[in-house]
Order: structure tokens, then sequence, then C-alpha cells
């Protein structure tokens, strides 16, 4: 058997000593010298080392006046990176005499081969060697490749095979293999005609070898077993050099050195099987393939693997370009530089498969050859090499919040084009949700379960970072440098939770999270909104005007006024300055019905079919300031990553429907007070039938009044107040940050959706009610005047009898009812249906609806008036 050293850290199985498959010593067989085995092939063997003699080959079984024998001078050069090995054939004539006498060692022959310059074969080439263009592999050959045997003019043929004995045959044929074993041609294997070392494609899949013609049959058919190790270890010894490029990755690096250590390994065998063919006489072609067995199983793993990962980088045929979202990332950041693209980028589009996904390539052939010991132990032991740049960059970042990726390999992805100064007028939230994003194709199996947990812990610091809360500079220890360390999914988790606290405790105690959100509530929910009444009084000639007419400097400043109100609940409020009035040209149902359509969302158009039938209830170009306004509010880094621009437009869309409902309600209030105050309608008329009408009008104005202040009131006090208490109690037993984000963000949503303002029949039917009590409203003043024209005895101070109305008069006092009694019925109506609609959602969706369908009810009472004072006429 085989002895070979084991040497930690790869495959047992690689190494040889210079006594592999030696023969053990027979009577038969003289001892090899000492001085024989010193020195490699230049060393001369003693005299007293001769080959035994076999009977077989006596001189009746070779030619009757020559014995034809290949004698082969080696001269080695040896470089920093590179064996030169030069061989020069020739064929020496002995004499019938010599055929008898006992053999001489190889060594022995060759030198006496050499000495004869007649018998040596000429070969015109030059010596001369090429260098290649400087590449981005800095450990790749510099030379070009070696002249093909085709290229190469001899003046004498060589011996053909068919011509030697066994014995001298199976000679040659070991000493080309060895050749063959280290990336040369021999003299009689060659490569095929049409393979090309040039070619990169046609190096990386290995050569083809030629056998020559005339060879025994038992050598031919070991002859092309052990091949297959020659054209494995060139495919392999191209592979380290393409894949040692700058852009295929430190994983890709680590792992071709770990293959660069196996084939210096391999190497060292060939050289002490070169050893044992020259001074070993018992050493033959079939030594040769026992030794090489297991180097052989190895080098064809590898070379398996190689393929593979080469097939992902489409280095085996035709690029299939295809730019990636990390290609355009690569570029940008490059012209941000200011790098020179105008030669292009080589591997700009290409498929190239390096970090997580080489990773997961040998985690995947490590399941499937779990039963192959030493397959299994040879593919540990590459991915224990090649993890460990990688897990270098999973520490730094699990640990720093910092990605060194040089090479876009790591499973987290870096988009440097987004900063977080933009978090202030961007709307969905790019630097948190899409400047750090996972991989999801490149994630190791091995991190496959906690790929979130790893993208969250490095997002954390990386906040907590940028706030001077983390030293980058501090060394981390006692971490894993490789997956199979039992302590590799306990750093993770460890450190997530580190970062997890961290960031909750910069939010919630240093930056002062509640605080900010209390402030939220006082300005966007109208809580404790003393300051806001008193705003909404001082600006209301101003909010009266179209929304593009509207000085919105002069609403500021108005506003900044009520705020330092002393007494006010804002006087004291350390945020008040971080308030800000603006202006919204597109109506509030026009602008949730573009959100709760999907379509809307996607194109950014205009509103849907669904929704057409709004642009009379809601003319968002004659819209008001009291509809347009809306409140904004600045928040710093890192609060804005939990109060984001997101939430805020959560905020504004319920704070401008509270102050529709806010408005509506002052309109009906002041047209209760005309309706107490104005002496057309504080007198009563000489005329029964207009004194009717009065009341239906009263009672009209009472049952909006009553919808307006009792939807106000369940929109606040039983929508806003227990979701917010709910998100007090959450935010005190919150575990991480992404679940603080999220109940936030639940919060408002259910908010939104309890108010009414996430379905779209419910808004289309609650902004038709809310239109026809804005028109009655607004339409007091004209009543007035209205009634005095149909009534001119109401304009004087003293009342009068009932009279009957005259026909120019009783048309007018018809003419009001007809109006009345439309704003009655539409009011009606539109009331009944959606109480229907909220019964209906009530049961099915939200059961907190069914509280407003009883208050709304109450605003059902008294139809049927107008109705009845029209019969009495």
């Amino acid at each position: 058997m085989s002895q070979r050293a084991s040497r930690p850290g790869y495959p047992r199985d690689f190494a040889a000593t210079g006594t592999t498959n030696r023969p053990s010593a027979s009577s038969s067989e003289t001892p090899i010298s000492p001085q024989s085995r010193r020195g490699g092939s230049s060393a001369a063997p003693s005299n007293t080392s001769t080959r035994p003699h076999n009977p077989a080959q006596n001189s009746s079984s070779r030619h009757p006046k020559t014995d034809r024998r290949i004698t082969t001078t080696t001269t080695t050069t040896t470089t920093a990176n590179t064996a030169v090995l030069v061989t020069k054939a020739s064929h020496s004539k002995h004499s019938d005499s010599r055929s008898n006498a006992a053999p001489q060692s190889r060594a022995q022959s060759r030198a006496a081969a050499s000495a004869t310059p007649n018998t040596r074969s000429v070969v015109s080439w030059s010596c001369e060697v090429g260098l290649k263009k400087p590449t981005a592999a800095p450990l790749a050959s510099r030379t070009i490749c070696p002249p093909l045997s085709g290229s190469i003019s001899t003046s004498r043929g060589h011996i053909s095979l068919d011509q030697m004995t066994p014995e001298v045959q199976e000679a040659t044929v070991i000493e080309d293999l060895l050749f063959c074993f280290m990336g040369f041609e021999g003299q009689y294997i060659r490569f095929r005609e049409e393979y090309n070392p040039n070619v990169e494609a046609e190096r990386l899949a290995g050569p083809q070898f030629r056998l020559p013609i005339g060879l025994e049959p038992s050598i031919k058919d070991l002859l092309g077993i052990l091949l297959k190790t020659a054209k494995h270890y060139t495919a392999l010894d191209a592979f380290v050099e393409v894949q040692s490029r700058d852009e295929f990755g430190a994983v890709n690096h680590a792992l071709c050195a770990a293959i660069r250590k196996l084939l210096k390994d391999y190497l060292v065998l060939i050289a002490q099987l070169e050893h044992q063919f020259l001074y070993n006489p018992g050493f033959t072609l079939h030594t040769l393939h026992l030794s090489t067995i297991s180097v052989s199983h190895t080098l064809g793993q590898v070379y398996s693997l190689a393929q593979e990962i080469l097939k992902r980088n489409s280095l085996l045929e035709d690029d299939d370009l295809d730019s990636t979202e990390d290609d355009v990332e690569m570029l940008l950041e490059s012209l941000r530089e200011g790098a020179n693209i105008a030669g292009g980028e080589p591997m700009l589009g290409r498929k190239v498969c390096k970090g997580g996904a080489v990773l997961a390539l040998i985690t995947h052939r490590l399941n499937s050859m779990a039963g192959d010991p030493s397959t299994r132990n040879l593919l540990e032991y590459l991915l224990r090499k090649s993890s460990m740049p990688y897990m270098m960059m999973l520490n730094e970042w699990l640990h720093h919040g910092v990605i060194k990726d040089a090479h876009s390999e790591f499973l987290v992805k870096e988009t440097k084009s987004i900063r977080r100064e933009r978090l202030e007028e961007d709307y969905t939230d790019e630097y948190w949700d899409k400047r750090y994003t996972l991989r999801h194709n490149d994630v190791p199996p091995q991190l496959e379960a906690v790929k979130e947990k790893v993208l969250l812990a490095g997002k954390y610091l990386n906040v907590v970072r940028e706030c001077g809360g983390v030293d980058v500079s501090k060394e981390v220890r006692d971490v894993p440098l490789t997956f199979d360390d039992p302590s590799f999914l306990d750093n993770v988790s460890s450190a997530y939770a580190h970062a997890n606290q961290s960031l909750l405790n910069l939010l919630l105690t240093t930056h002062g999270l509640r605080a900010r959100l209390r402030s939220l509530k006082h300005y966007f929910f109208l809580d404790q909104s003393d300051f806001f009444s008193y705003f909404l009084e001082l600006g209301s000639s101003e909010l009266k005007k179209p929304a593009k007419n509207v000085n919105v400097p002069k609403l500021q400043s108005l506003l900044d006024l009520t705020l330092r109100q002393p007494g006010s609940i804002a006087a004291g409020d350390p945020f008040k300055e971080d308030v800000k009035v603006q202006m919204n040209e597109i109506g509030l149902t026009k602008w949730l019905m573009r959100i709760v359509s999907v379509s809307g969302l996607e194109d950014g158009s205009g509103i849907t079919d669904d929704n057409r039938g709004l642009s009379n209830t809601d003319d968002d170009k004659g819209i008001t300031g009291f509809n347009a306004m809306e409140l904004d509010y600045a928040v710093p880094f890192p609060l804005s990553l939990v109060i984001s621009r997101k939430t805020i437009l959560r905020y504004q869309l319920l704070f401008r429907y509270l102050l529709s409902l806010r408005h509506l309600e002052i309109l009906l209030v002041g047209a209760w007070q005309d309706h107490t105050k104005v002496v057309s309608w504080r007198h009563q008329s000489r005329y029964s039938s207009i004194e009717r009408w009065k009341r239906g009008a009263f009672t009209l104005r009472a049952r909006m009044l009553v919808f307006v202040q009792q939807l106000l009131y369940f929109c606040t006090a039983e929508v806003l107040e227990p979701n917010w208490n709910d998100l007090q109690e959450r935010i005190g037993s919150v575990k991480t940050v992404d679940e603080l984000m999220q109940n936030h963000v639940d919060f408002l949503d259910t908010c939104l959706k309890e108010c009414m303002l996430t379905n779209s029949k419910l808004l289309k039917i609650h902004a038709k009610i809310m239109q026809t009590c804005t028109m009655f409203a607004s339409y007091t003043s004209h009543l007035s005047r209205a009634l005095v024209s149909a009534d001119p005895s109401l304009g004087a101070s003293s009342a009068s009898s009932n009279h009957s109305l005259g026909s120019e008069e009783a048309a007018k006092v018809d003419k009001l009812r007809d109006n009345l009694k439309k704003y009655e019925e539409n009011f009606s109506r539109h009331l009944k249906i959606l109480l229907d609609a909220l019964n209906y959602y009530a049961a099915t969706e939200t059961v907190v609806l069914l509280g407003l369908c009883a208050r709304l009810s109450t605003a059902g009472d008294g139809s049927g008036i107008i109705n009845a004072g029209v019969e009495d006429h």
C-alpha cells in the first residue's frame, strides 16, 4: 500500500513520499544503491545498481541485429511559478554481443545515449519565451503557452512504438505520461489537432490527448484512464489562473488558493513518481496507475466542481449577457469616482458565480457526496478555505454595520446612491427598504434560515454607527471564522440581539420617540387642539380662497403665532418648530381613491374608472384652502426610520379628513347662528307655508349637524384614541426595531380603515353626503335673501298675522320648497345607502363600524317634514 504523509488542513491522500508503491526486494533483484536516489534525474547511479535480469528479454526475443532503446535527457528549469521540462529523444544501436549482457539501469542508458551526438534528434524551434498581457490575477503565469508539437519540425522522426519491445514501449509511455501529468505534450502522446491552448475556453475544459499507434492493448487501456488525470490537472491549472482575476471575488480567490495548494502537492507526487521511474527497476505502468488512483479521484472531483462554476460564469459557452442591478450600481459608482470606462468593462453584464453562490455550490455537492469519505473531506476542506473571506465580511457586517465587499459577492447589497438625506422627501422609504437589500440568489445555505437576522443586525448597527454609537475601529475577537464552527449561528443571534437593543435604546431613550409621537397626535389628530381652532379663526379669510391663491407664508406665520400662544398645549411642545403648513391641490377623496386604486399607485395617473363619477363631487380645480390645507412634519434621523415619509402621509390623510369634518361642522354651526340671529329667520312670517318651510330647513340643518358631529366623535373618541392607547402599550413591550416600525404602520392603517378611508364605496358615498351638507350650509345666506324676497315683511322688525300668499310670493315659496326638498331627499338617500354599507362592512370586515351605524341612525330622524308641509299647503 502507498505510504502518504498527512498534512493538516487538506485531504490526507494528496501527499506522497518517495516510497510510493515501491516493490519489496526479492532474491532475484539487486537493491538500488543509496547514491542513485539522490538529486533526481541528473544524478548518475552507481554501477552496482543493475536492473534485474528478465528471462523473457533474452537475445532470441529481440531483433537479430539491433536493439532499439529510447533514451531521454531531462533538463529541469525551476522558476517562481513554472517548471519547464525539455525533452530530447534519441535512439542508439547496440551490437548483438551487447544484447546478451545484463541490462543497464535506466539512468545509465540515458547517460550513454546522451553522450552520443550522432543519435540525438535535431529540433528546430526557438527557445525564447513570450509574455502575456498583465491580468487581474496576481499569481497567474506571465508566460505564453509552449508551442504545440505540430508546430515544431524535426530532422528525423521517432521510432514507431510497434517496433519497440513491450518493456521499452511501457517505459516510453511512462516517460510521456509524466510530462502529460504536468500539462505538456510527450514525444508520442500529443494533444489532439483541434485543441488550441491559446483559447481560454478550451484550456478550461482541458485537453484531449491523441494516443499513438502501435500501443499494446493493456497499455492502451491504462493510458486512457491515466490521461484523464492529465486533463484534469491542465484544466484546473487554467481554472486557478482565470478565477483568480479580480472580478471573480474574494471567495473564488480563496477557493483558487486552496486548489493551488492541492496542485502543488500533486506536482510533488509527480516528482516522486519520476524518481521512482528513474531509479526503481520494478516501477511499471500498473504501479503508476495504483499510485495515482487516489489523486485521480481527488482531481476528478475538483475538476467537476470547477466545470460547474465555469458554466455558471459562462466561460465554457457563449456569453449570455444579462445586465444586473449590481452591474448598473458598479457602473454608477465608477462614474462617481471618475473612473475611465471608455474602454468598456469586460465583465459588465456577464453572469458571475461568486460569493455565496460558490459556497452554495460547494455545500450542495458536499451534501450529495456525503457517502464518499474522501470526497467529503476534500469538499469540507475547500468549503472551509473558500468561506474564510466571506466570514470576514459577515463579521464586519454583524458587529460593525459595515460592508467591506469590493466585488459585490456578500449576501447583503448596499446601494450607495441612496443616502439618508433623501429621507426628507422620499415617500418610499428607500433608505431603509432599498439601501440595504438581500441578494436572494446568492445566499449560502448556512445563512438561509437567518438571512433576515443578518440583514437587520447590520442595518440596525449601521444606523447606530451613523449616530456615533458604534466604535468601528474596535477589533472583534472570538468570532467564528468558518461555517463549520459550532458557535456560528450563536454569533448571528447574539449580534442581532445586540444591534436590535442598541437601536431601540437610541430611538426610545436618546431621541425620545414617545414624545415625538405625542407631538404628532396633537397636530395631526387635533388632540387638545385649542390652538388649531384659533388658527382656523385667524386664517379663515385666507383659507376661503381657492387653493392656488392661498398665501402659504402668511398661514405659516399665523400657525407659528398660535403655537406660541401662552396657555395652549403647543406652547410647551419642543417640536413645534417642525410643523409646517402646505397646500395639496388634489382633493382628499381623489387622493384617497388614488391610494386605494392599485392602478393609480402603479402608473401615477388620475382617477380610475370606478371613481370618475367623483369629478362633480370633488372638483380639484376649485377646491378652497380649507380642502387643500395639510400639515407637514420634519423628523430628524434616526427617528425618520420610524416616522418616515410613508407614515407622515398617513398622518396627513387622517388630518385632512378630520379637518374636513371640523370645517363642515363650523359651516353648519354658522348656519345655525344665522338661523337664530338673522331677522328673516328669527321673525315669524305672516305666511304659514313659509314657517313650515323654515322648520323643515331647521330640521335638515340639525340632522346634518348631528351627522357631522357623530362622525367626528366616532373618528376621534372611538377610533383614534383607543388605537393610540394600544400603540403605547405595544411600544412598551416591543422586542425589535422592525416590530416597532410595523406596529406604528399598523396603527395608522387601522385608523385609516376604521375611519372608512380605505374603502372606495364608502368613500364615494361619504363624499356625496359631505358635498350635500357643505352646499346646504353655504346656501344659508342665499336662503335668507330669498325669504325676504318671498315675504318682504320678514325684513321688518314687526311680525304680522297669517295671510294668504299672492301668486308671485307663492311661486317663490314653491321654488324654495323644491330646493329644500332636493337637499333633504339627497341627504336622506345617501345616508340610508351609507348606513346599509356600514352594516354590511361591520358584519364582514370591521366590527367597530356598528357603533357608527347606531350613532348615525339618529341623523335619519325628522325625515318627511318637508313632505308634510307640502301636503298642508
